[in-house]
């Protein structure tokens, strides 16, 4: 059956909605991540074409050519530990840190080495790294309370609401709940939103070991054991044979190409994948191979114009970005604590993981996802196995 004898409407809004959650959730987190590499309104809206053409292509093209729904994302993990890794990093280094990244990336997936290579990496320690980035996301909703209650009280309530009746909708509904909110208290600055099409920006890569050490090793690590292991996941929940290595090794290229451009990461997602592969997409499995190829359509739609979407989220106020950003990962940091101290042989190697990574520290350069990665191995390997 051809793509437009298997497209119907179902599919077109599943592919929908699964970009509308998908960004709204997180894109917040990557205008930080940006902006923490010295980005300018320009270079923020180059990174927005540069991740929506990348998801684009990494959707349609494998999804057409297995028939099978294959969707993409950005890293959003990724995109926290850059927030807290790119401190004292140049734009140029950062750059040079993600093209570093994307061979990794593009080597563990042609080469099919990836499975084999994540199960050496302790669940715990990787999840403790994870939560441990992510952590001062979450503490940053009630932080934000403290100067604007009236602002960010009714999100949190709302976000409740919905995890508990519509969970899936949660954050696009809190996200414009708070804008309206924020537009009644006067503090939304539409002055500054304009329609204008996204220009890339070529950034010249610079190589350091500073930057490869801190930002592209913890970069590559994140987005492969927290992004493409639940990615895999889903693909195989959802009954679908997608050969995984080309796939992901096709991520890996796409980044590599666009990274220049400011596309850092680049992956298989998880949470949106399994809107595109349910039965809202379509009754029959093989047609909804068409919801995952139109959520490619509708990311690069975002990525032409990524310049009116920076405009908007710099019309939010500071507390709602916080916000939106913190209650987008509150579940995601329950996960990652949650396996990081299932296991009781690593529980103490994951909490070392996580507190240093928490921290914030930084020492010779390089942030505290590395250490916090070097401390839980070393207590791993430090401390006996506890006998059951």
């Amino acid at each position: 059956m051809s793509f437009f004898k298997a497209c119907s409407l179902s599919a077109v809004v599943a592919g929908f909605v699964t970009v509308l959650v998908g960004f709204t959730s997180s894109a917040v987190i990557v205008f930080q991540a940006a902006r923490a590499a010295g980005a300018d309104d320009a270079i923020v809206a180059s990174w927005m074409w540069a991740l929506g053409i990348g998801m684009g292509l990494t959707c349609i093209v494998p999804s057409l050519r297995y028939r099978m729904p294959v969707v993409t994302a950005w890293s959003t993990p990724g995109a926290a530990v850059l927030v807290t890794a790119l401190a004292g990093v140049s734009l140029a280094e950062a750059t040079g840190a993600f093209i570093v990244s994307a061979v990794l990336i593009m080597i563990s997936g042609y080469s099919g080495i990836f499975e084999k290579a994540m199960k050496r990496i302790p669940p715990g320690i990787a999840s403790g790294m994870l939560a441990g980035v992510l952590l001062k996301f979450g503490m940053n909703v009630f932080v934000s309370m403290q100067d604007s209650l009236v602002l960010v009280l009714p999100m949190f309530l709302l976000y409740l609401l919905m995890r508990r009746y519509q969970p899936r909708y949660a954050i696009p509904l809190v996200l414009a709940a708070g804008g309206v909110i924020a537009a009644l208290l006067g503090q939304l600055h539409v002055d500054a939103l304009h329609w204008s099409l996204a220009r890339p920006v070529f950034t010249r890569p610079e190589f350091s070991v500073t930057a490869i050490v801190g930002v592209a090793l913890p970069l590559f690590m994140v987005t492969m054991a927290s992004q493409n292991v639940p990615g895999v996941a889903v693909i195989k929940a959802s009954g679908y044979s997608v050969p995984v290595s080309p796939v992901i090794g096709l991520t890996g290229l796409v980044t590599l190409l666009l990274a220049p451009f400011g596309a850092y990461a680049l992956n298989l997602a998880a949470i949106t994948a399994a809107i595109a592969s349910g039965e809202e997409a379509h009754p029959d499995r093989s047609r909804r191979y068409v919801a995952a190829v139109m959520a490619g359509v509708f990311y690069c739609l975002i990525g032409i114009f990524g310049a009116t979407v920076t405009t908007l989220f710099a019309a939010f106020p500071k507390a709602l970005v916080m916000a939106v950003a913190g209650l987008a990962l509150l579940a995601t940091i329950g996960n990652g604590l949650a396996t990081a101290l299932h296991e009781p042989d690593g529980r103490e190697a994951a909490m070392v993981t996580f507190l240093v990574t928490a921290s914030g520290m930084v020492l010779f350069g390089i942030g505290s996802a590395f250490w916090g990665l070097v401390g839980g191995v070393l207590t791993l390997l430090l401390l006996p196995a506890k006998k059951s």
